[in-house]
């Protein structure tokens, strides 16, 4: 491996394992997450400049976080802008403070749900802030614009630096919300990282494992029936990884899978959680999803399917979250439950906004398959395939393989 390549890859590494950590630690000398953000981004390309000629240091992240609180005191000095947010912020920045919780993403997160920014950034901020994603990659995820969501972004942290919104743990009375909306941006940080089928991504890499991770801390920490949800599901779609791809690589959908593959502890586990979760005696969006999830997984080890109580559930999730994700995946269950005129229609009433939502498309071909229509099928197959960048997916669906049999 050559000097360049091995520092491209401790920056890497660097980025993963420590992104959210350092943007946290930088926000609290600053209480501005958007300067944090630069001086990091600073420091990375300093690191790729540096690290080849005079070897990856021995602590990647010390050195990174030496370079960027200096960039940020230079351009303090610059702006002459005094340094007013550290008694506030001062438990965050300290490696023994008594009030620390076990990874400091997630205490950037609580920061990113604050009553005080818009719901609706929440959750895509921490994906920024807190995983490292680009405006774009979290823009597709919301079904947005890229440029509708990177303002949407930048208003979200000058609301933190212009509100004073202190990096400090909320009380009793404001965690609940706060840890609602840390579930949500987990959720698309993992949904972001599984859609990566092949793990060839690597702005993406190791996302999945990080936000089960994060769940883990979440479900220590709060008695929150919904965090456990979340992690059962997470937990039963990690399952079935191994067994999302053949061994040349190809494509394989869930019906098509060898579940000897599938690992049975970490489904195990989930079933667990869900039983704890259900003991609470409140429904929620991520205990239906992994409802759903634990379904399909029994479905499939005991060959006896019940489409019928599986769109039931779909139906409950869609009253709770009727989100276009949630919409599509209901329509694809009509489908299978025997209902695809239904299906067409309910895709239908989704559409024309869903046209570059590729799982629309993959489930619109599916259900024209069912109906008979094969032009109708192939060219829903075709859109689909045009906007995933994954080979195997892209194959898959334009060998019509999704067809009935």
């Amino acid at each position: 491996m050559s000097a360049a390549q091995a520092a491209e890859q401790a920056a890497e590494q660097a980025a993963r394992g420590a992104y959210g950590r350092l943007v946290a630690l930088l926000a609290a000398r600053t209480g501005d997450v958007a300067a944090a953000e630069d001086a990091l981004s600073d420091a990375f390309q300093s690191a790729l400049r540096h690290w080849p000629g005079t070897g990856v240091p021995d602590r990647p992240e010390a050195w990174l976080l030496t370079v960027a609180r200096r960039r940020l005191g230079h351009a303090r000095r610059h702006r002459g802008v005094a340094d007013g947010a550290r008694v506030a912020l001062e438990w965050l920045a300290t490696p023994d403070s008594p009030v620390e919780l076990p990874d400091r993403r997630l205490q950037l997160m609580l920061v990113c749900a604050h009553s005080a920014i818009a719901a609706e950034a929440r959750a895509p901020l921490m994906l920024q802030t807190v995983l490292g994603l680009d405006a774009a990659r979290i823009a597709s995820c919301y079904l947005a614009s890229p440029a509708a969501m990177a303002q949407r972004l930048v208003r979200a942290k000058a609301r933190i630096r212009t509100a004073g919104i202190p990096f400090e743990l909320p009380g009793p009375e404001a965690l609940p919300t706060r840890l609602s909306s840390v579930l949500e941006g987990i959720y698309g940080a993992y949904g972001t990282g599984w859609a990566d089928v092949s793990g060839a991504d690597a702005a993406v890499r190791g996302l999945a494992e990080e936000a089960i991770w994060l769940a883990r801390v979440v479900v220590a920490l709060s008695p929150e029936p919904e965090a456990r949800g979340l992690l059962a599901m997470m937990l039963h779609a990690e399952a079935r990884r191994p067994a999302r791809r053949s061994g040349d690589g190809a494509y394989v959908p869930l019906s098509q899978q060898d579940t000897a593959l599938w690992s049975r502890p970490l489904m195990a586990e989930a079933e667990a959680l869900l039983r704890e979760a259900a003991r609470a005696g409140t429904l929620g969006r991520f205990q239906l999803e992994a409802a759903i999830q634990s379904f399909h997984i029994s479905a499939r080890l005991t060959g006896q399917r019940a489409d019928g109580a599986l769109l039931a559930l779909y139906d409950a999730l869609a009253d709770i979250a009727p989100t276009a994700g949630v919409l599509v995946a209901r329509a694809a269950a009509l489908a299978e439950a025997g209902h695809p005129a239904a299906a067409r229609t309910a895709l239908d009433a989704l559409g024309p906004e869903l046209a570059q939502h590729q799982p629309w498309w993959a489930t619109r071909a599916r259900v024209m398959a069912l109906l008979g229509d094969a032009s109708g099928a192939r060219e829903a197959a075709r859109r689909a395939a045009a906007l995933t960048e994954d080979p195997a997916v892209r194959a898959f669906l334009l060998a019509g393989l999704f067809q009935p049999a």
